[in-house]
């Protein structure tokens, strides 16, 4: 090239990058909207009315199904690592029928399983009978008529009774998001310490420190064989951590004028009734205060084999309800004045429906402080549930879950003896 067309090259180039500079400080002058805003262009200033104004982004919307039988801590950490995949978080619930042909009959039915869901505080919203294998037109559904970005699942393997994997399409669409199971809880191991409990009742076992109540309470990882079966079922594995309870908690403490409502109770394999009787409460104030009794208060009150679910794991349950706003972890039978005064509690209530009700009779009612203050409320129960409510059902269907839980067992043993760590929340 000689040195005329490369002067003039040059001049072309200059032109151009000056021309972009200068739209490039007009627009920003625009945007800015500044004392000294320049007038645009009349084509940029049709492009620029084009450009949406406010709009936000589209929500990230994650799914999860899944059977939800007996709700436990295990489940509700399972939601809370879904809801934080995305910002809103669906979850569907199986039906009845479908967790029957699958896995066995289910202890609870599906309007008790749905108020259970829906009650987790981090769920946005709830699909009734929804379907156990994720089929291609359910799958679609959710894409196209619920918005769903993500399908998420535990890291443990979830199969069809045909062996297949029941999130293979989410997978195969590059639509599917691992969680990490939590440890040392599952149905199978709830319904295996009830049946323990049916089993094995020797007169001596109200003093032995082997109680299966202490196991349960202290989490004893021993299996125990039921029945000479040669089935261990498991006691509970749970291992509390602070930052599990932080993760479960509320930030926000009451406010200084808040109507701050209280109550107690063990609230053992807390089910529909449970949260029904704390929605009622907490909707008397500003804040949900619920006292969770010790296991030794629980085990001296309903016998040597309660409760079914330690403190720990008890309290996990209560703190991902959304009514509840804070929890005391081993809160005294007897409510004091002193206790009243230091949280500031305005209202003490309790429920018509309960595992003993006794405590009226009794001298020492451990009501008789907030019921001499003027400020003791009894509310009328929803339902006619209790923790032997649920300990009935399975009873009566001994031999069903005894089955269901044998199949369970097998599977949760061969995952445990080939899990691997899982770096997770």
């Amino acid at each position: 090239m000689d040195a005329a067309g490369g002067s003039g090259a040059r001049t072309v180039a200059a032109c151009v990058i000056g021309g972009i500079v200068l739209g490039a400080s007009v627009v920003a002058l625009h945007l800015g909207a500044g004392p000294a805003a320049l007038p645009l262009p009349a084509p940029v200033d049709a492009l620029l009315r084009l450009r949406p104004r406010g709009r936000r982004r589209r929500p990230v919307r994650v799914y999860m199904d899944g059977c939800f039988d007996m709700m436990h801590y295990g489940h509700c950490n399972a939601l809370r690592q879904a809801r934080a995949l995305g910002d809103e978080l669906v979850v569907g619930v199986v039906s009845d029928d479908e967790i029957t042909a699958n896995k066995g009959p289910p202890v609870t039915p599906l309007h008790e399983r749905m108020k259970m869901v829906r009650a987790v505080k981090w769920v946005d919203d709830v699909i009734p009978d929804a379907p156990y294998a994720i089929t291609e037109d359910f799958m679609n559904k959710l894409f196209n008529e619920y918005n769903i970005d993500y399908i998420i699942h535990g890291d443990d393997p979830c199969l069809l009774p045909d062996g297949t994997d029941a999130y293979a399409l989410a997978k195969k669409a590059g639509r599917y998001k691992q969680i990490k199971r939590t440890e040392g809880v599952s149905t199978t191991d709830i319904v295996g310490r009830m049946l323990l409990c049916v089993r094995e009742r020797p007169a001596s076992d109200s003093q032995s420190h082997s109680s299966l109540q202490r196991q349960f309470s202290h989490g004893h990882g021993q299996n125990v064989d039921d029945s000479g079966s040669g089935s261990g079922t498991k006691i509970s594995h749970f291992l509390p951590t602070s930052r599990r309870i932080v993760q479960f908690s509320n930030s926000k403490g009451p406010g200084p004028d808040s109507r701050i409502v209280y109550i107690d109770g063990a609230f053992d394999l807390f089910h529909a009734g449970h949260v029904e009787i704390l929605r009622l409460a907490r909707e008397l104030g500003d804040f949900l205060l619920v006292g969770i009794h010790t296991d030794q208060t629980i085990s001296s009150t309903r016998g040597p084999h309660r409760p079914i679910m330690n403190l720990h794991e008890r309290s996990l349950s209560v703190l991902a309800c959304r009514y509840v706003d804070e929890v005391i972890i081993g809160a005294p039978w007897d409510i004091s004045k002193d206790m009243i005064t230091t949280f500031n509690i305005s209202l003490v209530v309790h429920g018509t429906i309960a595992e003993n009700m006794d405590y009226t009779e009794d001298d020492s009612n451990p009501y008789a402080v907030p019921i001499a203050m003027g400020i003791y409320h009894k509310l009328d129960s929803p339902l006619d549930i209790t923790t032997s409510t649920i300990i009935r059902r399975i009873v009566s269907n001994h031999e069903a879950y005894q089955k269901r839980n044998e199949k369970k067992e097998a599977s949760e043993k061969k995952y445990y003896d080939s899990k691997s760590f899982v770096n997770g929340e």
